[in-house]
C-alpha cells in the first residue's frame, strides 16, 4: 500500500486572559515559536491568530505526537506573553472591525483586492494534507472524495457564534469564508492537466498568482504531492483532530484502494453535494443528510456510521482503527458547536463560552 503521508494545520485564537477577547500576538509567540521550530509556527493575516504545522508525518501516531508538541508548545508562549490559546472556528463576542491585520506585502495584497471579505475574514481552519502516489491519482481522488466533505464537516463543527451573537449555524465559519472567491466545493476536472490548465490561466490573467489562491474546501495542492482538506473548522481537542485528520487519510486510501482494483465510488455532481454541506453547517451532526443513492433524507449520524464502515478495511494497514473509531465518541459528546452551546445554554454567558474552549483546548497537553 502507498503510505498515505499525513500533514497537520492549525489555526489558533490568542486570547487576553482578562477580557477574552481576541488579542494581538504581536508576533511575540511566531518569533518564540521560530526559534525552535522555524517555519512549523506562522503568523495570519489578522494578529491575533497563530498557525501551526505538523512535519510531514508517516502515520497517524507521529501526528498526534507532533499536534500535542506543537500545541504545549503554543500554549506555554502563550502564558509567557500573559495570553491564552482557544480553538474555536469563531471567536465568540470579538469583533473582526477591532482586529489590527498582520503587516505583511502578501496580506496587504489580499486586502487591497479583497476590501471588507477579508478583514472580516476572522476565522480558523483545519487543514489537513494526505499524501498522494501521483497528481492524476488526486484529481481522481478530488472528483470522488467531494461526497464526503459533509459528512467530515457535520463532525467537526464548532464555530455557533459570531460577534455576541447565536448564528443558529453548527458552523458560521464556513458562511464567513464564502464571501471569498474561489471557496466552498472544488469542481471536477478530467486529469491533472485540465486542472493545471486552469490554474495558469487564472495566474495569466492576474486572477491569482499562484494556485494557493485557490481555497476550495478539498484541493489538489499547487506545490506538494498532497490533497488537502479545507473544510473543517479547527477542533478544541487533540483527539478530535486526530480522528478527523485519520478518516480524511482512510478516505484517500479507501478510494485509491478502489481505483487499483478498477472500482469506484459513485460520482455526484457539485449541487448535489452543497446540500448536504449547507445542512452540515446549519445542523451539525443533528441534521438529516441526503442519501443520493437512495434518494432519501437520512440522519447525518447514521451516514458517519456508513462512512466509518466504507473505509474499514483499509484502517488496518494504515494503523488507524483506535483514532477512526474516536469518531464514535465525537458521536455520543456532541460537536465542539454542541459543547460551545450547552455552556450557553448553562451559563448565559460568552465568557464563559471562551473559558471553556480554552480549558478544551489545553485538555490531554
Amino acid at each position: 500500500m502507498h503510505i498515505f503521508t499525513l500533514g497537520i494545520e492549525e489555526e489558533f485564537q490568542t486570547i487576553d486572559p482578562v477580557t477574552r477577547e481576541l488579542r494581538s500576538h504581536m508576533s511575540k509567540i511566531v518569533e518564540g515559536g521560530r526559534i525552535r521550530l522555524q517555519e512549523q509556527v506562522k503568523a495570519e493575516m489578522h494578529q491575533s491568530v497563530v498557525e501551526v504545522g505538523t512535519v510531514v508525518c508517516k502515520n497517524i501516531q507521529e501526528a498526534r505526537q507532533e499536534v500535542l508538541s506543537l500545541r504545549r508548545m503554543i500554549v506555554e508562549l502563550a502564558y509567557k506573553n500573559d495570553l491564552k490559546i482557544a480553538a474555536s472556528g469563531t471567536h465568540p463576542f470579538s469583533r473582526w472591525v477591532d482586529q489590527p491585520i498582520t503587516p505583511n506585502p502578501r496580506y496587504e495584497e489580499i486586502v487591497n483586492e479583497l476590501q471588507d471579505a477579508a478583514r472580516s475574514n476572522l476565522i480558523f481552519g483545519l487543514h489537513v494534507h494526505v499524501g498522494i502516489p501521483t497528481r492524476e491519482v488526486g484529481i481522481q481522488i478530488m472528483n470522488i472524495g467531494r461526497y464526503f466533505l459533509p459528512h467530515i464537516f457535520a463532525l467537526s463543527t464548532n464555530s455557533p457564534f459570531w460577534e455576541g451573537r447565536n448564528t443558529g449555524f453548527k458552523s458560521f465559519r464556513t458562511k464567513v469564508f464564502d464571501k471569498f472567491p474561489r471557496t466552498g466545493l472544488p469542481e471536477s476536472f478530467s486529469s491533472a492537466a485540465e486542472y493545471d490548465d486552469y490554474i495558469n490561466l487564472l495566474i495569466k490573467t492576474n486572477c491569482i498568482d499562484n494556485g494557493k489562491k485557490i481555497w476550495w474546501d478539498l484541493r489538489l495542492h499547487p506545490f506538494f504531492n498532497t490533497i488537502e482538506f479545507r473544510i473543517c473548522d479547527v477542533q478544541m481537542r487533540v483527539d478530535e483532530t486526530i480522528a478527523l485528520a485519520a478518516i480524511m487519510q482512510a478516505i484517500v486510501a479507501k478510494l485509491y484502494k478502489l481505483m487499483k482494483s478498477n472500482l469506484s465510488f459513485r460520482y455526484y455532481n457539485k449541487p448535489l453535494i452543497n446540500e448536504n454541506k449547507w445542512r452540515a453547517a446549519r445542523y451539525g451532526i443533528d441534521g438529516k443528510l441526503i442519501d443520493f443513492g437512495k434518494q432519501e433524507e437520512v440522519p447525518c449520524r447514521n451516514l458517519i456510521h456508513e462512512l466509518v464502515d466504507f473505509v474499514d478495511d483499509v484502517l488496518d494497514e494504515l494503523g488507524s482503527r483506535k483514532e477512526v473509531e474516536y469518531i464514535f465518541t465525537m458521536l455520543e459528546n456532541g460537536t465542539g458547536a454542541d459543547r460551545q452551546l450547552a455552556v450557553y445554554e448553562k451559563t448565559k454567558d460568552l465568557k464563559s463560552v471562551v473559558d471553556y474552549i480554552i480549558s478544551e483546548t489545553e485538555y490531554g497537553l
